[in-house]
């Protein structure tokens, strides 16, 4: 498939088509499409390929059979702005994004195909914060983790804007997964085992954590400089790396025994792939990321370097990748702890040590640490309270003493039948809370008008709009 700009001119004010769909045998065109926009212009097909469905407008279209003439099934009930085809094979799932309008929900919607009706889908999530969403299906097609993200933090914690990250399955489950630290989303990864998936997440040094299927934490393995999950085919070996603007640090974990098998070092790496056997890795430096030092290295799991191949100087390498084969081709490998024998790297290393001033050398350098922040506090320790704090303590319990005294008894707090179950997003939970106050005054008001107490004519209107209120907090619990 390719797409290209669409344009018109005055000679062809409708435009041409360029969207276009190849045979990828011997490249004959097969159809083109007309898609204006550059977002979501690629369309996606079924893991048998049975299936090719694209965005039109707001629809989302199918067509069966490399029969493209005909739509064979069309979601138009909804404004859909992305969606995700699950990797299933007979059977097929879609998950469409409908983003909210000002002060409403967006919703992430599940269906089966081709029963697309307002009444036939599967699951509905609805979640505030969410300009775009992004969809990781697991490898069976049965859960998916949904990752939403806005343009914009309001909240002013982030340059980047806020993320958050739910779970969808095709039993109807549907949940929030609630992170252990505030800060960005950096990655998303199913085990292929299907049963976990591992989150890397909060502001640098970053945690990783595995969850299960209930979306509860199984393990935490600590805050570290990484970004970027790789499971190895198999499932049993987790890698964690940090790229980009990171040193280049690999940590290897055991994925089932849940613990940390080996550490290494790729400096510039722009790219890594796990071979089909489960036991080695490639990393490679290249263009056009960086134009300098392109290059290879294969790795084994204990983290010893194999294999190096740099670039010959002024050429540049634009890609590798593994010999592809047949899933199950390679058995599962058997961890051990053994170190296997590598070879030294011919790379430069840059030099670990921090620049210091000419005034600061020949000092004892001064030792802080960048986890401070997530070293947890003692249970059953609190800090000294203020002297404020202290002072207003007092206050309250003279003002308490002077009550019992006087022989006055403090009236019970009247509070509404209504409960909330706030959800982790600070505006939804901002609404919840507000409406929860209104519900308390009105029953205190019910309460006042059965004991024959007289109310204004606005405490009457209050109690006529208990109603809508119920409405709007059923709405905001979808």
């Amino acid at each position: 498939m390719s797409w290209e700009p669409f344009t018109v001119s005055n000679a062809n004010p409708q435009g041409t088509p360029n969207l276009h769909v190849y045979k990828s045998e011997n490249g004959e065109l097969v159809k083109s499409f007309i898609h204006k926009k550059q977002v979501n212009w690629e369309p996606q097909w079924s893991a048998d390929e049975k299936l090719f469905s694209r965005i039109v407008n707001t629809d989302l279209v199918f067509h069966e059979d490399l029969n493209f003439d005909k739509v064979a099934a069309r979601i138009n009930s909804y404004k859909v702005a992305s969606y995700k085809l699950s990797p299933n094979v007979g059977t097929y799932f879609v998950l469409c994004h409908t983003p909210g309008s000002p002060g409403q929900p967006s919703f992430g919607r599940l269906f089966k195909y081709p029963n697309f009706d307002a009444q036939q889908s599967m699951t509905n999530k609805s979640f505030f914060q969410a300009d775009n969403l992004e969809v990781y299906w697991n490898f069976k097609g049965s859960n998916a983790l949904l990752l939403t993200s806005t343009e914009v933090d309001k909240t002013g914690g982030s340059y980047y804007g806020k993320q958050g990250l739910h779970f969808m399955g095709l039993n109807g489950q549907s949940s929030m997964i609630t992170l252990s630290k505030e800060g960005p989303i950096y990655s998303v990864e199913w085990s292929p085992k299907n049963q976990e998936f591992c989150v890397v997440y909060g502001f640098m040094p970053a945690r990783a954590t595995i969850f299960n299927l209930k979306c509860e934490p199984v393990f935490e393995m600590g805050a570290g400089a990484r970004n970027s999950i790789y499971y190895n085919p198999h499932g049993n070996i987790l890698l964690l790396g940090g790229f980009g603007n990171l040193r280049g640090g690999i940590e290897i974990w055991d994925a089932v025994n849940k613990k940390k098998i080996s550490t290494c070092e790729a400096p510039d790496s722009t790219l890594l792939e796990w071979a089909a056997d489960g036991e080695h890795f490639l990393t490679a430096t290249t263009a056009p990321r960086l134009r300098i030092s392109n290059g290879y290295k294969i790795w084994h799991y204990s983290g010893a370097l194999l294999h190096e191949k740099p670039s010959p100087q002024n050429e540049e390498l634009y890609g590798v990748s593994w010999k592809k084969y047949p899933k199950n081709a390679f058995p599962e490998p058997a961890i051990s702890d053994k170190k296997v024998k590598g070879i030294a790297s011919n790379q430069p290393q840059a030099s670990t040590q921090a620049y210091r001033p000419p005034s600061a050398r020949n000092r004892p350098p001064v030792r802080f640490s960048l986890d401070d922040d997530d070293v947890p506090a003692k249970p059953g320790k609190d800090s000294a309270p203020s002297k404020a704090s202290i002072k207003n303590k007092k206050k309250r319990e003279a003002k308490k003493a002077k009550k019992q005294e006087e022989g006055i008894e403090e009236e019970p707090k009247i509070v509404s039948k209504v409960t909330i179950n706030l959800t982790g997003d600070p505006e939804a939970d901002k609404k919840l809370k507000s409406i929860k106050k209104k519900l308390d005054a009105i029953e205190k008001l019910k309460q006042d008008q059965a004991q024959g107490k007289p109310l204004q004519i606005n405490q009457l209107e209050k109690i006529k709009g208990e109603t809508a209120l119920l409405e709007e907090l059923q709405k905001l619990t979808m």
